[in-house]
């Protein structure tokens, strides 16, 4: 079966796009640890030019096959067409941000940095300039940052006849992006009462200043847990709790498929990521320590990821593994992990704490975990109406509802710099709401100890096996889950604040 527009085999095409997302992919891993290229990033495409055509892309929806292996082979292709066509856009925005960097009384802070600097070295008055500081560099940058957005939806639109990257983003995920605003909205609604009263009397006791008068860099130091890092036992080392997998029989040092590097470095990038270069047979979780609780939950999240990919079947065909259009079922084994070392069973047994330093971690963690689910269902109701509307340009939606809804005030100047591709708010929403589906099921089946049995093991890789064939709603039918809901998680948040409260 060859595409009318090159005279390219679908077998060809699938190679194709198999090699454009390792290039790409290692690419990415290498820059995040510091790693430079002598190779241009346009170079990366060369020899692909003849299927990064509009035409070749508009030629798949006609191919006669299943319908989900060819939405996974177009939406793909497409992918790689829209970021080949916006790359000078792209590589502007990162020449200009690579640079950009705030003065905060003397103190060069870049923008990569911003989030570790918040965690690790501010006051509420450097936060203070560190937000007056955004503001001028984000003012400064807007068209840079706007530039590859608005090309992207002139793409979109003109040659593949989506009115509205909300119809790209639906026809990519089958989701009903709509049918969640209701949801979400009653959701947010129901829990705020709770919300609110806990995170001010967190606030006020660890700042001094009322949850009205905080700002979103605020959050971001509050929500690092510095302040409990005191409690973070000192030993074992942070490598050393990847022993906890052993358990499973997932010893991590006998995964051929997995490359760590989780040594601090100031080459690497502040956030941690894992790479899938080719799946089963080559994932990096690449992360740069920093100290504390932090550290510990990000190498869950992202051994959550690593391991579900080295798990996942060789067998399985490149679209059922390589070519998904969502990651929120990969985000919530991540989450499931993550959340995991955050539960009693796993505080006293892995970590040896004592019960009242228990209690106290678990409900800053759950306050914590509240904060951000918030944070990212506004920003998806923000997203979702600014491209419905067609008006991204202006973020004053975006910092009305973030206020709203989490309480830390936002500058509408900066909301370019947190608008992340493809509506992914929702992504992670929908998967917080079915990892705690999920660690019920486990909690139900094997106890509040479930994550010490080694029958977790064997669950956990029997869902990795089939690694991204199903869609999440699909592997929760699959696996009599039910729906994704968020009732498991409203349970699991009013039950762990009223450990202290």
């Amino acid at each position: 079966m060859a595409l009318a527009a090159a005279h390219i085999s679908l077998e060809i095409l699938k190679q194709s796009l198999l090699t454009l997302n390792y290039r790409l992919t290692q690419r990415a891993s290498n820059a995040w640890r510091g790693i430079a290229s002598s190779a241009s990033e346009h170079s990366l495409y060369d020899g692909f030019q003849e299927i990064l055509d509009a035409d070749v892309v508009k030629s798949i929806p006609e191919m006669d096959l299943p319908a989900t292996e060819r939405n996974r082979i177009f939406h793909t292709l497409l992918g790689h067409y829209l970021q080949y066509r916006a790359l000078p856009f792209e590589n502007e925005l990162s020449m200009w941000t690579r640079g950009a960097a705030a003065d905060v009384e003397g103190e060069k802070i870049y923008f990569k940095d911003i989030i570790t600097w918040c965690q690790n070295g501010s006051d509420v008055r450097s936060r203070r300039i560190m937000e007056k500081e955004t503001v001028s560099l984000s003012k400064f940058l807007k068209p840079f940052a706007l530039s590859p957005w608005e090309f992207i939806l002139e793409l979109l639109e003109e040659e593949f006849g989506y009115p509205a990257y909300t119809d790209f983003c639906a026809s990519k995920k089958d989701i009903d992006y709509a049918g969640y605003i209701p949801s979400l909205e009653g959701l947010l609604s129901e829990t705020r009462e709770l919300y609110f009263e806990s995170m001010e009397d967190w606030i006020q006791k660890d700042l001094q200043v009322p949850l009205a008068e905080a700002n979103r860099f605020d959050g971001i130091y509050l929500l690092g847990m510095g302040k409990l890092n005191t409690l973070f036992p000192v030993r074992p080392a942070l490598a050393e709790h990847l022993g906890f997998f052993d358990r499973w029989g997932m010893a991590h040092d006998g995964l051929p498929g997995l490359q760590l590097d989780i040594e601090q470095s100031s080459r690497k990038g502040s956030q941690a990521m894992t790479f899938a270069l080719k799946i089963p047979q080559e994932i990096h979780l690449v992360m740069n320590p920093q100290g504390g609780w932090i550290d510990l939950e990000t190498l869950f999240h992202e051994m959550g990821h690593a391991l579900s990919n080295v798990f996942t079947s060789p067998e399985l065909s490149p679209v059922d593994k390589d070519f998904h259009p969502s990651n929120t079922l990969s985000e919530t084994y991540a989450f499931l992990l993550q959340n995991m070392i955050f539960t009693p069973a796993f505080l006293e047994r892995q970590l040896k704490m004592r019960s009242s330093d228990i209690d106290t971690i678990i409900y800053y963690k759950t306050l914590k975990d509240m904060s951000f689910f918030r944070r990212y269902a506004a920003k998806f109701l923000a997203e979702y109406e600014m491209f419905a509307s067609g008006n991204i340009a202006s973020g004053a939606l975006y910092a009305d509802l973030l206020k709203r809804h989490t309480g830390f005030s936002y500058r509408p100047e900066s909301h370019l710099f947190d608008l992340v591709p493809e509506l992914y708010s929702l992504d992670y929403v929908i998967s917080w709401m079915a990892e705690a589906t999920l660690e019920k099921t486990l909690r139900d089946a094997l106890g509040e100890s479930w994550m010490f049995k080694p029958e977790t093991g064997d669950v956990l890789k029997a869902w990795w096996r089939s690694g991204n064939k199903y869609e999440l709603k699909d592997f929760f039918r699959i696996h009599g889950l039910g729906a994704v809901s968020s009732q498991d998680i409203q349970d699991r948040w009013k039950r762990r604040l009223s450990r202290i409260h």
